[in-house]
């Protein structure tokens, strides 16, 4: 099999993105893109999935173009044929098991976990599958579930800054999540170590936005998660005095530099929210939301390439920028160094003040 080099750093090729919702991949295959890589998601026989590179080896014909058979990926030209593992299991033509011995096609590693197919730019028989982070591993099995997909001409790392910083919300959500004439003192706690960053919120338990009332309650407490092994996912977790927990997770792969694809999903536990209600009326608030981060992201996209590669200022008020940074833009063996030149904003025990 051919090597493949790809420019993207490899702390980020062992993480796990979201390549689809699971409804989306049948035995019909399915064309993705994964950090500048061509992928081709399709369900197996079995009920298994396999994730190939989008190219049959023979004449370069998407895999995607294809069909699955009991052997397992047949290529839609000349009828190749490849097991999950992306080796050559049939040739038409040639006697039976007669496959060229070195000739095979790069396969991604794959799960499936809380209704989206996951995939990492490693090998399916690789030998250690990092495990999904906690706020994704264990989402409660009773908890109601709605998901949503975008497409955003934005780089991911941005995108999923954004989502972590709450800073900007007054501002990109006037009125719907924050007013910028509200502002009272929250601290902030970041909590760092080698499985990745939660950030609790300490401080007034209502909000000033039209979300909070309209659908949210007195709250218990609020926190901000990601983890490395799934470098492009973050979780807000909202925890109400009456028990009850409301966890919104957005999933930002990156397509191409300046493509990114987001899969948004609401998690309900304990608080009386029939189905319908949320997607009648609490959902389209959540869209507008989006859009409009959406829109922020864009505008800032089109300005780098504007004005070429520039450094950001920051102040301790950026609490997740620098952490951030040492998972997408350090390779994995100058982690360490990294964390140790770290600045006093990414300090896990002293607590940060923010007007929120």
């Amino acid at each position: 099999m051919d090597e493949v080099v790809n420019a993207w750093p490899s702390r980020l090729q062992q993480g796990w993105f979201v390549g689809a919702e699971s409804r989306r991949v049948s035995a019909k295959p399915l064309a993705v893109m994964l950090m500048g890589s061509p992928v081709v998601l399709a369900r197996l026989p079995s009920g298994g999935l396999t994730a190939l590179e989008d190219r049959c080896p023979h004449r370069q014909y998407p895999l995607s173009a294809g069909r699955i058979t009991d052997a397992g990926l047949q290529c839609g030209y000349h009828g190749w044929t490849f097991g999950a593992d992306g080796r050559c299991t049939r040739v038409p033509g040639l006697p039976e098991g007669r496959c060229p011995p070195r000739v095979g096609v790069r396969s991604f590693d794959v799960r499936e976990h809380d209704g989206l197919v996951w995939i990492r730019a490693c090998p399916a028989d690789a030998a250690v599958q990092p495990q999904l982070p906690d706020f994704i591993h264990h989402r409660h099995a009773g908890s109601l579930r709605f998901m949503q997909r975008l497409d955003w001409q934005g780089d991911a790392f941005d995108a999923l800054e954004n989502f972590m910083d709450p800073l900007h919300t007054h501002l990109i959500h006037p009125g719907m999540v924050r007013r910028d004439g509200g502002r009272r003192p929250v601290t902030t706690r970041p909590s760092r170590d080698g499985q990745g960053m939660t950030v609790t919120y300490e401080g007034p338990d209502e909000q000033n936005g039209l979300l909070y009332r309209l659908f949210e309650s007195p709250r218990l407490l609020e926190r901000a998660h990601h983890g490395v092994t799934a470098p492009g996912s973050a979780c807000i977790e909202y925890r109400y005095r009456n028990g009850s927990a409301l966890f919104f997770t957005l999933h930002f792969t990156p397509q191409e530099d300046w493509k990114t694809q987001v899969h948004a999903s609401l998690h309900v536990e304990g608080r009386w929210a029939p189905a319908w209600a949320v997607r009648l009326f609490a959902w389209p608030f959540l869209r507008r939301v989006a859009r409009q981060d959406q829109a922020a992201v864009e505008r800032q996209a089109r300005n780098k390439q504007r004005f070429g590669p520039r450094k950001d200022a920051s102040t301790e008020l950026d609490i997740v920028s620098g952490y951030l940074r040492s998972i997408w833009h350090v390779e994995a063996g100058q982690a360490a160094t990294a964390t140790a030149t770290a600045t006093a904003t990414e300090n896990p025990v002293e607590p940060v003040v923010l007007m929120l």
